[in-house]
């Protein structure tokens, strides 16, 4: 079984990547060249309608969302994440969709607030400066979480929420390009702690490899040098 991961360099798609390479899932991928806007392509808005990056396609038809695709690969695969009888499948679901449905949605608001604003420069500061507060918010939670062992679970050595985790905080740390000054990763120790273990991983070492994540890609980020498209 052979999968298509749509993708951009440093995008969302990223943590599909690293979850398919994990499980050792055989797939394909297929650059979504955002300097041309192919995401707003009829190619592309034939397999998502949003026009968002990432989708797989599987043998089931394109699965779109970040979260809905790390579930059905890991719940497919049998990895990565407790299954649905286990007894910490609701522990990691509520992670699952915390992540996706508060993190995730903040960076969006966080890069892109003149989507919610508009162009004026001063609503665009002050819906960033609102965001930052509550991301640190949710990362003090999330790394109290980590230290108590409330994400790991009983046969998993790394599981989906581990990866990502990681690909946001090294967003944190690189984006928006001159103003994320303000994210220190040092004041969430739990966090640095799972950084820095995962860069050990065979799949992070594939994926430097595949999307020019440099050395330390979550502990100590550098801009991605892709070998084809651009990370923006």
């Amino acid at each position: 079984m052979t999968y298509t991961l749509y993708y951009a360099p440093d995008n969302a798609s990223l943590v599909i990547r690293l979850i398919m390479t994990e499980l050792d899932v055989p797939f394909e991928t297929s650059l979504v060249d955002r300097v041309r806007q192919d995401q707003t392509s009829a190619e592309y808005l034939r397999v998502n309608p949003h026009g968002m990056i990432p989708t797989l396609v599987t043998p089931d038809g394109p699965i779109f969302e970040t979260a809905a695709i790390a579930l059905w690969l890991s719940d497919r695969h049998a990895g990565l994440a407790p299954q649905p009888n286990d007894i910490d499948r609701a522990r990691y679901l509520k992670w699952l969709f915390s992540l996706s449905n508060t993190l995730h949605a903040s960076l969006r608001l966080l890069f892109y607030p003149e989507k919610l604003v508009g162009p004026n420069t001063q609503a665009c500061l002050a819906v960033r400066t609102g965001t930052q507060s509550a991301i640190a918010r949710y990362l003090d939670t999330l790394n109290d979480a980590y230290a108590l062992g409330d994400l790991s679970f009983t046969g998993c050595d790394v599981s989906v929420l581990d990866y990502y985790i990681c690909v946001m905080l090294r967003w944190l740390a690189l984006y928006p390009v001159g103003h994320s000054d303000w994210f220190d990763l040092s004041a969430y120790p739990a966090l640095k702690q799972l950084a820095q273990i995962m860069e050990h991983r065979s799949a992070v070492h594939t994926a430097q490899a595949a999307e020019g994540l440099g050395p330390t890609p979550f502990s100590h980020p550098s801009y991605a040098t892709p070998p084809e498209g651009t990370a923006l």
